[in-house]
């Protein structure tokens, strides 16, 4: 399944499909950042099956620089699915999670549900 663009809530969101490559690096987050673009998208969904451990693992500052181009970018991330395995095992994580939420640019959602109840909110 590709890539689609859908309208959430009224916005233009950039779902990427549950398959395919990870999100694994800076050069991943601009290619996906340049689909996003193209696609004229607001924000971009991705499966959180589609990052690696690594993202998950602060530490290695994955998500930090991932995240960092989204907001260079000014386009907006959501990362959509269970995290728990990854947020019960780690309390900074649980927090960037937390305060991530709080903000407009970088949101963690079950499901695309939510996504678009979110959305509806803004």
């Amino acid at each position: 399944m590709p890539d689609t663009l859908q309208h959430l809530a009224g916005t233009p969101v950039l779902v990427r499909a549950l398959d395919g490559a990870p999100l694994r690096d800076e050069q991943d987050a601009l290619d996906l950042i340049g689909e996003g673009f193209r696609h004229d998208a607001t924000w971009v969904a991705v499966p959180a099956g589609r990052l690696t451990d690594d993202f998950f693992r602060l530490r290695t500052r994955v998500a930090g620089d991932i995240v960092q181009k989204f907001v260079n970018y000014r386009l907006k991330l959501a990362i959509v699915g269970d995290i728990s395995r990854h947020t019960d095992v780690s309390n900074a994580l649980r927090d960037f999670v937390r305060e991530s939420n709080r903000g407009t640019q970088l949101w963690f959602l079950p499901d695309m549900d939510a996504l678009r109840t979110r959305l509806a909110q803004d």
